[in-house]
């Protein structure tokens, strides 16, 4: 039994609760991220962050990142998607392509996929040799360590969706004309492979799960759930990271926040 196995997929939540949360939420993420970028507060630069999104086709991580950073000014954070390699990016070492967009001190970043592509993607489909693979969790593991060493607040989230709940979001799509786009023939092939996924994703979390980057697997068969979980755990790890590096967590603003 491993770490998907122990997810609650039947967590929820109703309109009205997903709405409230939030609402408190993106308040506090909004006060966070002005104080990190020393626009209120101190005024001085705080940490960088990095927020990671991986998960299965459908899995819900383009809604998550869209309430992510809905109430966020878009000067003061950028969102990346990164698909397959260039032509020009398969000639260097694969983290070369992630350089040029991480976020430095005071800065925040958002990526839609991730240099775990490497041991999900690139290993199910054999686009990366088993000994690269292999190599690449090491590889990834000082990545990290160098980047959590100089100020990065790294949060990786992998949404994960059962099954059958996948296989309802493509039929939709499939019907709907403006996200039948999103549907392609490979999706539907990936869903047989769904189990050589699993234990790819397995694999992935037991060998990078590490203190300074840990994982946080997220039950994404209720979408509602899912977003709001997203953002209290982006909240979380940013004030774990602000104390991390002796940076003041401010209070929260809202006498709500403070009584709960």
């Amino acid at each position: 039994m491993g770490r998907l196995d122990e997810l609650d997929m039947d967590k929820s939540l109703t309109r009205k609760e997903e709405a409230r949360a939030l609402d408190k939420a993106w308040e506090r993420l909004t006060q966070l991220r002005l104080t990190l970028g020393g626009q209120i507060g101190d005024k001085q630069l705080g940490p960088a962050v990095c927020v990671m999104f991986e998960g299965l086709d459908a899995s819900g991580k383009g809604g998550a990142i869209k309430r992510l950073v809905a109430q966020m000014d878009p000067r003061h954070v950028r969102v990346v998607q990164f698909a397959a390699p260039t032509h020009d990016e398969k000639r260097h070492h694969f983290l070369w392509r992630f350089w040029p967009v991480l976020p430095g001190w005071g800065g925040m970043a958002v990526f839609d996929r991730s240099w775990y592509g490497r041991v999900l993607v690139e290993r199910v489909e054999g686009y990366a040799t088993r000994e690269q693979w292999l190599r690449a969790y090491d590889e990834i593991n000082g990545f990290e360590r160098t980047l959590a060493d100089e100020g990065t607040v790294l949060i990786k989230l992998w949404l994960h969706i059962s099954d059958e709940e996948q296989l309802k979001r493509f039929k939709r799509r499939e019907k709907d004309p403006l996200k039948a786009w999103k549907l392609t023939d490979e999706d539907w092939r990936n869903r047989g492979r769904r189990e050589e996924y699993a234990e790819a994703v397995e694999d992935m979390v037991a060998r990078t799960d590490q203190p300074y980057a840990p994982w946080h697997l997220i039950e994404g068969d209720s979408k509602r759930y899912a977003r709001v979980k997203v953002v209290e755990t982006v909240i979380e790890r940013i004030e774990q990271g602000m104390r991390d590096w002796n940076v003041k967590v401010p209070p929260p603003l809202s006498a709500d926040a403070e009584s709960d």
